[in-house]
């Protein structure tokens, strides 16, 4: 082989290598996509905050109470997604609070629980949209509580965990709108724990993570309200999703497409991490980050499966904004 001949050799095998590199590049990137979009909306337009509560009725979304870091908040607020702006509506007539459960049912929503600063609350109200009025019900019978969770399933609600200000709990309770009364259900599987992951798919809730002594909790059960019973479902662990794991505390869930996703909360810092829940396997996958800044104790939603979070804090700093998560478009770090 002649000198030229040597030359034109290694500019093809250079350039073989170089295409061969591409397209490396190019197939590891299509294996691996980010899914969902984030979109940033009109800013919720009452005070900062963190620690409140939302629920939805008829396509609408609202949210209130909550802490501004000086201030407990009794504010409600409704967003219509459609139009994109927020409404102020009747003010809540309990006391100012924060760390509260809400859900809705049937065409109504409550609100109950939480911690006024001072007192640790059970009274419960319902809320009626066609009128813009609260009522004030039974109060919830067990005992006084902040940071549980609340979920609506099938024409009830239901209550569980939270902490007593002496200790943290793992009761639940049914709360039956036609006869305004509570009934104690079975206890949450596992541990006891503050700030749990919760969510309703097809008539069941799905209950985790949070935290217990200070520890975050890696078990994950289902609840069956025909049945009134729970199943351990695979754990939230390193194991099985790696450091940036499923295991948090303080985060957002909501329902889309039949799939549970969560985001935001504390866990290995404060995230941005975007999980999504298949119950057909039982696997979580990892979607697009929230591109708001990392936050715990925000509050959220799904209206027309789009997901949304809203307010939340990191550290002393607490936020006003409101973001949207679209999980079947792709990322665009643009809109």
């Amino acid at each position: 082989m002649n000198k030229y001949m040597r030359i034109n050799f290694f500019k093809t095998l250079s350039l073989v290598l170089l295409l061969a590199t591409l397209n490396a590049c190019d197939n590891e990137y299509e294996s691996t996509p980010e899914d969902g979009n984030w979109v940033e909306k009109s800013d919720f337009e009452g005070a900062i905050r963190s620690g409140a509560v939302s629920f939805v009725i008829n396509g609408i979304g609202y949210v209130g109470t909550g802490y501004n870091g000086v201030d407990r908040l009794n504010d409600f607020w409704s967003y219509d997604p459609s139009r994109n702006t927020w409404v102020r509506i009747a003010e809540f007539p309990g006391a100012a609070r924060n760390g509260a459960i809400a859900f809705s049912i049937d065409g109504k929503g409550y609100v109950g629980t939480g911690y006024d600063g001072v007192n640790y609350l059970k009274d419960f109200y319902e809320y009626d949209p066609l009128t813009n009025q609260w009522t004030q019900l039974p109060d919830f019978e067990g005992v006084a509580r902040h940071s549980a969770f609340g979920l609506g399933i099938d024409g009830k609600g239901y209550v569980g965990t939270g902490f007593d200000g002496d200790n943290q709990l793992k009761d639940f309770w049914a709360f039956d709108p036609t006869t305004n009364s509570w009934e104690q259900m079975t206890s949450v599987g596992g541990s006891k724990r503050i700030n749990p992951i919760a969510f309703t798919i097809d008539g069941m809730a799905y209950v985790g993570g949070g935290v217990h002594n200070g520890a975050f909790q890696e078990d994950f059960w289902r609840y069956n309200p025909s049945s009134d019973s729970w199943e351990e479902l695979s754990d939230l662990d390193h194991s099985t999703y790696g450091d940036d794991d499923v295991m948090r505390s303080e985060t957002v869930s909501f329902v889309c497409h039949g799939k549970a996703y969560i985001s935001t909360g504390i866990g290995n810092g404060t995230l941005t991490s975007t999980w999504v829940y298949d119950p057909s396997d039982g696997y979580w996958s990892e979607m697009t980050s929230f591109e708001g800044t990392a936050r715990q104790s925000a509050t959220g939603f799904s209206i027309d499966d789009v997901g949304y979070i809203v307010t939340g804090r990191n550290g002393s700093s607490r936020f006003d904004d409101i973001w949207a998560f679209f999980p079947l478009e792709s990322y665009d770090d643009e809109d």
